[in-house]
């Protein structure tokens, strides 16, 4: 048995003929122990009817459909979050996101086992509560586009940054995590595991958001002081460009700093300008 169980949690909605590339990605993976649940929205008889060949010839696949009490996107990954075990490191995607290599997700698992330990020798650090790789956008031609990742410890891109190093490659504490937050930097949700001390302090997405709950999770998780975050230099998935949330800019902006007021009150304003900073300087580095 491995040591660590691995659920990725992909919400539906009439998405069938994008699901064959993210199933592919998976089944190519040298890790094979993990398992994918689809929840899936009031989506028509072609969609089930894939959803039900693809379970029964994938024993690690699965399907539910997603509670009407549970509507959106969010409310269907809060039914993700529900249906985790406790030992379960939980990985949200969506219908057009996919593996970025076959071998991501053993490096992932890797990053989360514990050495074992000689006598006499001090314990390792125990298992983080987030696991945060990073993630590319995929233009419709196929052609990489811009990254998303985590950068800690560099408010600048790469290609702006005077000093060499990795900014994505590290443990943080709760006050390191939460002032790289307040830097305007995010963990992206489709490349962030998030393990079982997470959501024991947190067990869902906060209501009201359809756009921007996981900005807000990630907010009120870095409230909690004992938190542990480990930065990953690796990039597990591809996203395809063009997402529901790009098309509602107006909305977005609103959730985006509602969930930053929620996180530092009156200054939310700084967060807020450094985010979209970091996204303009990405979109530059990204043009080099």
């Amino acid at each position: 048995m491995p040591a660590q169980s691995l659920l990725i949690v992909v919400p539906t909605l009439n998405s069938h003929p994008l699901l064959p590339r993210l199933l592919a990605s998976l089944q190519q993976q040298t890790w094979p122990h993990w398992q994918l649940l689809f929840i899936d929205g009031p989506s028509g008889v072609q969609h089930r009817q894939w959803l039900q060949r693809c379970c029964a010839a994938e024993p690690r696949c699965r399907w539910v459909e997603q509670d009407p009490a549970e509507p959106g996107i969010f409310g269907a990954m809060n039914q993700g979050f529900a249906a985790a075990g406790p030992a379960d490191w939980l990985l949200f995607w969506g219908s057009d996101d996919w593996a970025a290599s076959p071998t991501v997700l053993a490096a992932a698992l890797a990053a989360l086992e514990l050495p074992e330990v000689a006598s006499g020798t001090a314990p390792p650090e125990p298992l983080p509560d987030l696991l945060v790789c990073s993630g590319r956008y995929v233009a419709a031609d196929g052609q990489l586009s811009r990254p998303t990742a985590f950068r800690p410890t560099a408010f600048w891109p790469t290609a702006f940054r005077p000093l060499a190093g990795s900014p994505s490659q590290g443990r943080l504490d709760a006050a390191a995590y939460r002032r790289a937050l307040w830097l305007g930097s995010t963990p992206p949700h489709q490349a962030t595991l998030v393990g079982p001390g997470a959501r024991c302090h947190l067990t869902r997405y906060a209501p009201g958001f359809r756009l921007s709950a996981d900005l807000d999770y990630f907010l009120q998780l870095s409230r909690h002081r004992d938190l542990q975050v480990q930065c990953l230099d690796l990039e597990l998935v591809h996203m395809a460009a063009g997402g529901i949330s790009g098309q509602q800019t107006q909305r977005r902006l609103q959730e985006v700093r509602r969930a930053y007021r929620r996180a530092f009150g009156g200054l939310w304003w700084f967060p807020f300008l450094a985010r979209y900073l970091r996204r303009l300087l990405s979109l530059l580095e990204a043009t080099r």
